[in-house]
Protein backbone atom coordinates (compact mmCIF):
# COMPACT_ATOMS: atom_id res chain seq x y z
CA UNK A 1 0.00 0.00 0.00
CA UNK A 2 1.38 3.46 -1.35
CA UNK A 3 2.20 5.81 1.80
CA UNK A 4 0.36 9.17 1.44
CA UNK A 5 2.03 12.36 2.38
CA UNK A 6 0.37 14.12 5.59
CA UNK A 7 -1.87 17.02 3.75
CA UNK A 8 -1.68 18.88 6.99
CA UNK A 9 1.97 19.44 7.00
CA UNK A 10 2.26 20.79 3.92
CA UNK A 11 -0.60 23.22 4.20
CA UNK A 12 1.14 24.41 7.18
CA UNK A 13 4.51 25.00 5.54
CA UNK A 14 2.84 26.62 2.32
CA UNK A 15 1.08 29.17 5.03
CA UNK A 16 4.13 29.67 7.01
CA UNK A 17 5.90 30.42 3.15
CA UNK A 18 2.85 33.36 2.84
CA UNK A 19 2.98 34.47 6.07
CA UNK A 20 7.32 35.04 5.39
CA UNK A 21 6.33 36.45 2.12
CA UNK A 22 3.69 38.75 3.20
CA UNK A 23 5.97 40.08 6.29
CA UNK A 24 9.27 40.84 3.72
CA UNK A 25 6.68 42.89 1.39
CA UNK A 26 5.75 44.75 4.03
CA UNK A 27 8.95 45.38 5.35
CA UNK A 28 10.00 46.30 2.01
CA UNK A 29 7.36 48.51 1.69
CA UNK A 30 8.28 50.43 4.53
CA UNK A 31 12.21 50.19 2.85
CA UNK A 32 10.34 51.44 -0.68
CA UNK A 33 8.49 54.57 0.98
CA UNK A 34 11.69 55.84 2.52
CA UNK A 35 13.28 55.30 -0.88
CA UNK A 36 10.23 57.04 -2.40
CA UNK A 37 10.37 60.06 -0.18
CA UNK A 38 13.74 60.67 -2.30
CA UNK A 39 11.82 60.44 -5.24
CA UNK A 40 9.60 62.75 -4.79
CA UNK A 41 11.47 65.26 -3.02
CA UNK A 42 13.69 65.08 -6.72
CA UNK A 43 11.06 64.54 -9.10
CA UNK A 44 7.85 65.73 -7.74
CA UNK A 45 8.01 68.10 -4.83
CA UNK A 46 8.90 71.28 -7.92
CA UNK A 47 4.89 71.02 -8.99
CA UNK A 48 3.39 68.91 -6.14
CA UNK A 49 2.70 68.60 -2.82
CA UNK A 50 1.43 65.32 -0.42
CA UNK A 51 -1.40 67.56 1.34
CA UNK A 52 -1.81 70.83 -0.37
CA UNK A 53 -2.41 72.15 -4.29
CA UNK A 54 0.19 73.65 -5.82
CA UNK A 55 1.06 73.35 -9.60
CA UNK A 56 -0.36 70.15 -9.53
CA UNK A 57 -3.03 68.59 -7.27
CA UNK A 58 -1.85 67.60 -3.71
CA UNK A 59 -0.72 63.62 -3.74
CA UNK A 60 -1.34 62.20 -0.87
CA UNK A 61 -3.89 59.19 -1.34
CA UNK A 62 -3.64 59.68 -5.42
CA UNK A 63 -3.89 55.51 -5.24
CA UNK A 64 -7.17 55.96 -3.85
CA UNK A 65 -8.36 58.32 -6.37
CA UNK A 66 -6.47 56.22 -9.39
CA UNK A 67 -5.38 52.82 -10.55
CA UNK A 68 -2.17 52.05 -10.15
CA UNK A 69 -2.13 50.70 -13.39
CA UNK A 70 -2.98 54.22 -14.72
CA UNK A 71 -0.71 55.96 -12.62
CA UNK A 72 2.04 54.36 -14.09
CA UNK A 73 0.75 55.09 -17.85
CA UNK A 74 0.16 58.63 -16.91
CA UNK A 75 4.05 59.18 -14.97
CA UNK A 76 5.64 57.89 -17.90
CA UNK A 77 3.65 59.93 -20.98
CA UNK A 78 0.87 61.90 -19.52
CA UNK A 79 0.48 63.40 -22.97
CA UNK A 80 0.18 60.43 -24.91
CA UNK A 81 -2.50 59.84 -22.05
CA UNK A 82 -4.48 62.66 -22.38
CA UNK A 83 -4.35 62.41 -26.99
CA UNK A 84 -5.48 58.94 -26.46
CA UNK A 85 -8.84 60.17 -24.99
CA UNK A 86 -8.86 58.45 -21.62
CA UNK A 87 -11.62 60.07 -19.77
CA UNK A 88 -9.50 60.08 -16.60
CA UNK A 89 -6.43 61.87 -17.78
CA UNK A 90 -9.19 64.38 -20.14
CA UNK A 91 -10.95 65.14 -16.73
CA UNK A 92 -7.70 65.59 -14.49
CA UNK A 93 -5.83 68.07 -17.42
CA UNK A 94 -9.36 70.37 -18.14
CA UNK A 95 -9.17 70.92 -14.48
CA UNK A 96 -5.31 72.10 -14.31
CA UNK A 97 -5.66 74.76 -16.63
CA UNK A 98 -4.88 72.08 -19.49
CA UNK A 99 -1.15 72.01 -18.81
CA UNK A 100 -0.13 68.55 -18.61
CA UNK A 101 2.18 66.78 -15.92
CA UNK A 102 6.64 66.55 -16.86
CA UNK A 103 6.79 62.98 -18.35
CA UNK A 104 9.14 60.76 -16.43
CA UNK A 105 9.90 57.51 -19.01
CA UNK A 106 13.22 56.97 -17.31
CA UNK A 107 11.49 55.60 -13.70
CA UNK A 108 11.14 52.68 -13.20
CA UNK A 109 8.14 50.21 -12.19
CA UNK A 110 10.22 50.19 -9.21
CA UNK A 111 10.52 53.65 -8.77
CA UNK A 112 6.76 54.76 -9.23
CA UNK A 113 5.94 52.35 -7.18
CA UNK A 114 8.08 53.66 -4.26
CA UNK A 115 6.46 56.86 -4.84
CA UNK A 116 3.36 55.49 -4.55
CA UNK A 117 3.72 54.09 -1.32
CA UNK A 118 5.57 57.17 0.19
CA UNK A 119 2.13 59.12 -0.34
CA UNK A 120 0.30 56.31 0.76
CA UNK A 121 2.01 56.91 4.33
CA UNK A 122 -0.82 58.56 6.41
CA UNK A 123 -0.22 61.87 7.92
CA UNK A 124 1.13 62.49 11.01
CA UNK A 125 -0.95 64.29 13.57
CA UNK A 126 0.58 67.65 15.40
CA UNK A 127 1.61 67.00 19.01
CA UNK A 128 -0.90 68.06 21.69
CA UNK A 129 -0.58 71.61 22.59
CA UNK A 130 1.37 72.60 19.43
CA UNK A 131 5.20 71.48 18.89
CA UNK A 132 7.37 72.25 21.10
CA UNK A 133 5.03 72.79 23.84
CA UNK A 134 5.69 70.29 25.87
CA UNK A 135 9.87 71.58 25.70
CA UNK A 136 8.52 75.08 26.83
CA UNK A 137 6.57 73.53 30.16
CA UNK A 138 9.04 71.89 31.16
CA UNK A 139 11.76 74.34 30.99
CA UNK A 140 9.27 76.71 32.23
CA UNK A 141 8.66 75.07 35.31
CA UNK A 142 12.75 74.73 35.52
CA UNK A 143 13.15 77.97 35.52
CA UNK A 144 10.67 78.30 38.42
CA UNK A 145 12.36 76.32 40.31
CA UNK A 146 15.79 77.30 39.94
CA UNK A 147 14.34 81.29 40.45
CA UNK A 148 12.73 80.14 43.93
CA UNK A 149 16.18 78.16 44.83
CA UNK A 150 18.08 81.75 44.31
CA UNK A 151 15.75 83.68 46.06
CA UNK A 152 15.68 81.39 49.11
CA UNK A 153 19.41 81.13 49.31
CA UNK A 154 19.99 85.23 48.92
CA UNK A 155 17.51 85.75 52.02
CA UNK A 156 19.24 82.78 53.88
CA UNK A 157 22.33 85.40 53.53
CA UNK A 158 20.30 88.20 53.80
CA UNK A 159 19.28 86.97 57.67
CA UNK A 160 22.73 85.76 58.13
CA UNK A 161 24.77 89.12 58.01
CA UNK A 162 21.86 90.69 60.14
CA UNK A 163 22.12 88.38 63.16
CA UNK A 164 26.24 88.93 62.37
CA UNK A 165 26.18 92.78 62.51
CA UNK A 166 23.48 92.37 65.83
CA UNK A 167 26.40 90.05 67.47
CA UNK A 168 29.19 92.75 65.88
CA UNK A 169 27.14 95.85 67.52
CA UNK A 170 26.15 93.64 70.88
CA UNK A 171 30.05 93.21 71.30
CA UNK A 172 31.25 96.50 70.73
CA UNK A 173 28.50 98.19 72.98
CA UNK A 174 30.20 95.54 76.27
CA UNK A 175 33.77 96.62 75.01
CA UNK A 176 32.65 100.79 75.21
CA UNK A 177 31.27 99.85 78.81
CA UNK A 178 33.44 98.02 80.13
CA UNK A 179 36.27 100.42 79.10
CA UNK A 180 34.41 103.56 79.55
CA UNK A 181 35.21 104.83 75.86
CA UNK A 182 33.52 107.84 74.58
CA UNK A 183 33.61 108.64 70.59
CA UNK A 184 34.93 111.75 69.72
CA UNK A 185 33.81 113.30 66.33
CA UNK A 186 36.84 115.56 64.57
CA UNK A 187 36.62 118.72 62.96
CA UNK A 188 38.26 119.44 60.38
CA UNK A 189 36.82 121.48 56.75
CA UNK A 190 34.29 120.01 54.61
CA UNK A 191 35.93 118.10 50.95
CA UNK A 192 35.19 120.66 48.86
CA UNK A 193 36.18 124.06 50.77
CA UNK A 194 39.63 121.79 51.12
CA UNK A 195 39.97 121.16 47.61
CA UNK A 196 38.62 125.14 46.47
CA UNK A 197 41.74 126.37 48.89
CA UNK A 198 44.59 124.10 46.83
CA UNK A 199 44.53 126.14 43.56
CA UNK A 200 46.61 123.62 41.97
CA UNK A 201 44.41 120.69 42.63
CA UNK A 202 41.83 123.11 40.74
CA UNK A 203 43.52 123.96 37.90
CA UNK A 204 45.15 120.03 37.32
CA UNK A 205 41.35 119.35 37.58
CA UNK A 206 40.03 121.63 34.96
CA UNK A 207 42.95 120.90 32.33
CA UNK A 208 41.75 116.57 32.96
CA UNK A 209 37.70 117.71 32.40
CA UNK A 210 38.46 119.82 29.55
CA UNK A 211 40.56 117.45 27.76
CA UNK A 212 38.36 114.20 28.77
CA UNK A 213 35.41 116.15 27.52
CA UNK A 214 37.42 116.74 23.62
CA UNK A 215 38.35 113.30 23.86
CA UNK A 216 34.97 111.79 24.11
CA UNK A 217 33.35 114.03 22.15
CA UNK A 218 35.89 113.68 19.13
CA UNK A 219 34.82 109.86 19.55
CA UNK A 220 31.20 110.35 19.96
CA UNK A 221 31.05 112.46 16.63
CA UNK A 222 33.45 110.30 14.80
CA UNK A 223 30.70 107.73 15.38
CA UNK A 224 27.95 109.59 13.87
CA UNK A 225 26.79 107.70 10.42
CA UNK A 226 28.57 104.25 11.49
CA UNK A 227 26.14 101.99 11.68
CA UNK A 228 28.34 98.57 12.16
CA UNK A 229 26.48 95.78 13.34
CA UNK A 230 23.09 97.22 12.71
CA UNK A 231 20.68 94.54 12.31
CA UNK A 232 17.05 96.27 12.19
CA UNK A 233 13.65 94.12 12.21
CA UNK A 234 11.93 93.68 8.48
CA UNK A 235 8.75 93.24 7.83
CA UNK A 236 9.29 90.06 6.34
CA UNK A 237 11.99 87.91 8.16
CA UNK A 238 15.25 86.46 5.72
CA UNK A 239 17.63 84.06 6.74
CA UNK A 240 20.04 84.00 4.52
CA UNK A 241 21.82 81.51 6.84
CA UNK A 242 18.93 79.51 5.30
CA UNK A 243 18.63 80.62 1.96
CA UNK A 244 22.96 81.38 1.24
CA UNK A 245 24.31 79.17 3.50
CA UNK A 246 22.30 75.84 3.66
CA UNK A 247 20.54 75.98 0.39
CA UNK A 248 23.90 77.31 -1.08
CA UNK A 249 22.34 79.91 -3.19
CA UNK A 250 24.17 82.04 -5.19
CA UNK A 251 23.92 86.19 -3.46
CA UNK A 252 23.93 87.27 -7.53
CA UNK A 253 20.48 85.28 -7.62
CA UNK A 254 18.51 87.67 -5.19
CA UNK A 255 20.70 90.58 -6.21
CA UNK A 256 21.58 90.56 -9.86
CA UNK A 257 21.80 93.74 -10.14
CA UNK A 258 24.94 94.03 -8.47
CA UNK A 259 26.75 92.53 -11.36
CA UNK A 260 25.64 95.49 -13.77
CA UNK A 261 24.66 98.62 -11.50
CA UNK A 262 25.34 100.94 -8.80
CA UNK A 263 23.83 99.28 -6.16
CA UNK A 264 22.82 95.81 -5.16
CA UNK A 265 19.39 96.43 -5.45
CA UNK A 266 16.46 95.16 -3.48
CA UNK A 267 15.30 91.72 -4.80
CA UNK A 268 11.52 91.42 -6.54
CA UNK A 269 9.24 89.77 -4.76
CA UNK A 270 8.77 87.73 -7.63
CA UNK A 271 12.25 86.60 -7.47
CA UNK A 272 10.86 85.02 -4.27
CA UNK A 273 8.28 83.50 -5.78
CA UNK A 274 10.50 81.66 -8.54
CA UNK A 275 10.75 79.37 -5.37
CA UNK A 276 7.91 79.72 -3.09
CA UNK A 277 5.03 79.55 -5.45
CA UNK A 278 5.23 75.71 -4.86
CA UNK A 279 7.26 75.83 -1.54
CA UNK A 280 4.11 77.37 0.76
CA UNK A 281 5.92 76.02 4.16
CA UNK A 282 8.91 75.66 5.80
CA UNK A 283 10.00 71.76 4.76
CA UNK A 284 13.22 71.52 6.65
CA UNK A 285 13.61 69.93 9.96
CA UNK A 286 12.91 72.12 13.38
CA UNK A 287 16.09 70.46 14.89
CA UNK A 288 18.37 71.61 12.65
CA UNK A 289 21.35 73.35 13.89
CA UNK A 290 20.48 76.04 10.62
CA UNK A 291 17.27 76.65 12.03
CA UNK A 292 16.66 79.54 14.99
CA UNK A 293 12.98 80.00 15.04
CA UNK A 294 10.02 77.17 14.75
CA UNK A 295 8.93 75.54 11.85
CA UNK A 296 5.62 77.58 11.96
CA UNK A 297 7.30 80.85 11.79
CA UNK A 298 8.95 80.20 9.10
CA UNK A 299 5.62 78.83 7.72
CA UNK A 300 4.05 82.31 8.20
CA UNK A 301 6.19 84.43 7.38
CA UNK A 302 5.74 82.54 3.16
CA UNK A 303 2.58 83.78 4.05
CA UNK A 304 3.75 86.87 4.01
CA UNK A 305 4.90 86.94 0.97
CA UNK A 306 1.67 86.01 -0.03
CA UNK A 307 -0.18 88.47 1.23
CA UNK A 308 2.23 91.14 -0.48
CA UNK A 309 2.40 90.13 -4.13
CA UNK A 310 -1.53 88.70 -3.55
CA UNK A 311 -0.92 85.09 -4.44
CA UNK A 312 -3.92 82.53 -3.58
CA UNK A 313 -1.88 78.95 -2.74
CA UNK A 314 -5.65 77.50 -2.52
CA UNK A 315 -6.21 78.43 -6.12
CA UNK A 316 -2.61 78.56 -7.77
CA UNK A 317 -4.01 82.05 -8.99
CA UNK A 318 -2.83 85.78 -8.49
CA UNK A 319 -5.85 87.58 -6.98
CA UNK A 320 -5.07 91.10 -8.00
CA UNK A 321 -4.11 92.42 -4.34
CA UNK A 322 -0.93 93.84 -3.75
CA UNK A 323 0.77 94.98 -0.67
CA UNK A 324 4.03 96.85 -0.23
CA UNK A 325 7.17 95.72 1.80
CA UNK A 326 8.89 98.42 3.77
CA UNK A 327 11.81 96.82 3.80
CA UNK A 328 14.35 98.61 5.79
CA UNK A 329 17.59 99.88 4.39
CA UNK A 330 20.85 98.16 6.21
CA UNK A 331 24.13 98.95 4.13
CA UNK A 332 23.85 103.17 3.43
CA UNK A 333 26.19 105.64 2.17
CA UNK A 334 26.04 109.64 2.67
CA UNK A 335 24.92 111.34 -0.35
CA UNK A 336 28.40 112.98 -1.48
CA UNK A 337 29.87 109.33 -1.85
CA UNK A 338 30.12 107.20 -5.18
CA UNK A 339 30.42 103.74 -4.66
CA UNK A 340 29.63 101.23 -7.69
CA UNK A 341 28.96 97.26 -6.87
CA UNK A 342 29.57 95.95 -10.71
CA UNK A 343 33.00 97.91 -10.55
CA UNK A 344 33.57 95.87 -7.23
CA UNK A 345 32.13 92.92 -8.53
CA UNK A 346 32.31 91.99 -12.13
CA UNK A 347 35.52 93.62 -12.68
CA UNK A 348 37.64 93.40 -9.43
CA UNK A 349 35.80 90.04 -8.42
CA UNK A 350 35.05 90.88 -4.69
CA UNK A 351 32.83 88.05 -3.01
CA UNK A 352 30.73 89.98 -1.61
CA UNK A 353 31.69 88.19 1.74
CA UNK A 354 34.73 90.38 1.71
CA UNK A 355 32.17 93.37 2.69
CA UNK A 356 29.04 92.27 4.11
CA UNK A 357 31.26 89.80 6.25
CA UNK A 358 29.47 85.94 6.36
CA UNK A 359 25.82 86.28 5.37
CA UNK A 360 25.67 82.43 5.03
CA UNK A 361 25.80 82.46 8.53
CA UNK A 362 23.26 85.15 9.50
CA UNK A 363 19.78 84.54 10.44
CA UNK A 364 19.08 88.29 10.79
CA UNK A 365 21.03 90.41 8.23
CA UNK A 366 23.16 93.00 9.90
CA UNK A 367 25.85 95.15 8.68
CA UNK A 368 29.56 93.82 9.05
CA UNK A 369 32.00 96.32 8.20
CA UNK A 370 31.97 99.92 9.15
CA UNK A 371 32.11 101.67 6.06
CA UNK A 372 34.18 104.26 6.67
CA UNK A 373 36.42 106.35 4.70
CA UNK A 374 39.48 104.88 6.52
CA UNK A 375 38.07 101.09 5.70
CA UNK A 376 37.91 101.77 2.09
CA UNK A 377 41.53 103.30 1.80
CA UNK A 378 42.91 101.03 4.12
CA UNK A 379 41.24 98.01 1.25
CA UNK A 380 42.57 100.14 -1.26
CA UNK A 381 46.48 99.94 -0.07
CA UNK A 382 46.30 96.36 0.35
CA UNK A 383 44.07 95.07 -2.46
CA UNK A 384 46.67 93.75 -5.18
CA UNK A 385 45.63 94.22 -8.52
CA UNK A 386 45.34 91.26 -11.28
CA UNK A 387 47.54 92.28 -14.16
CA UNK A 388 48.79 88.38 -15.02
CA UNK A 389 46.76 87.66 -18.17
CA UNK A 390 45.84 91.28 -19.26
CA UNK A 391 47.78 93.18 -21.79
CA UNK A 392 45.66 96.47 -21.13
CA UNK A 393 47.49 96.47 -17.70
CA UNK A 394 50.99 95.18 -19.00
CA UNK A 395 52.62 98.28 -20.03
CA UNK A 396 50.76 100.11 -17.19
CA UNK A 397 52.21 97.68 -14.82
CA UNK A 398 55.54 97.85 -16.28
CA UNK A 399 56.17 101.47 -15.17
CA UNK A 400 53.75 102.01 -12.32
CA UNK A 401 56.69 99.25 -11.09
CA UNK A 402 59.32 100.94 -11.33
CA UNK A 403 57.79 104.37 -10.61
CA UNK A 404 56.54 102.91 -7.03
CA UNK A 405 59.30 101.04 -6.89
CA UNK A 406 57.39 97.74 -6.30
CA UNK A 407 56.89 94.50 -7.80
CA UNK A 408 52.66 94.25 -7.00
CA UNK A 409 50.45 96.99 -7.57
CA UNK A 410 47.45 97.72 -5.29
CA UNK A 411 44.05 99.95 -6.53
CA UNK A 412 46.39 102.85 -4.30
CA UNK A 413 48.78 102.62 -7.14
CA UNK A 414 45.91 103.19 -9.74
CA UNK A 415 44.78 106.04 -8.09
CA UNK A 416 42.23 104.50 -6.00
CA UNK A 417 44.01 107.12 -2.94
CA UNK A 418 42.45 110.29 -5.35
CA UNK A 419 39.52 112.02 -3.74
CA UNK A 420 37.43 112.49 -7.33
CA UNK A 421 37.35 108.55 -7.50
CA UNK A 422 34.53 108.70 -4.58
CA UNK A 423 33.63 112.12 -4.08
CA UNK A 424 32.64 114.38 -7.11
Amino acid sequence: MKKVGNHNSFSRILFLCLAFMLTFSTLSYAQDAAKGKELFNSQCAACHKLDANSTGPALRGVVERHSTEWLHKWIRNSSALIKSGDAEAVKLFNEWKQVPMNSFPNLSDEDIDNILAYTSEEKAAPPAGGPGAANATAAASGDGISNTVILGALAIVLVMLVVMLFFVKKVLDKVIDKNDLTVREKKSLPLWKAFVKNQFAVIASVIVLMLLGAYFAFGYMMQIGVDKGYEPIQPIHFSHKIHAGENGIDCKYCHSSARTSKTSGIPSLNVCMNCHKNISEFTGSADSTYVDYSKEFYTAEIQKIYNAVGWDPATQSYTGEEKPVKWVRIHNLPDFVYFNHSQHVSVAGLECQTCHGPVEEMEIMRQHSPLTMGWCVDCHRTTEVKVQDNEYYAKIHEELSKKYGVEKLTVAHLGGLECGKCHY
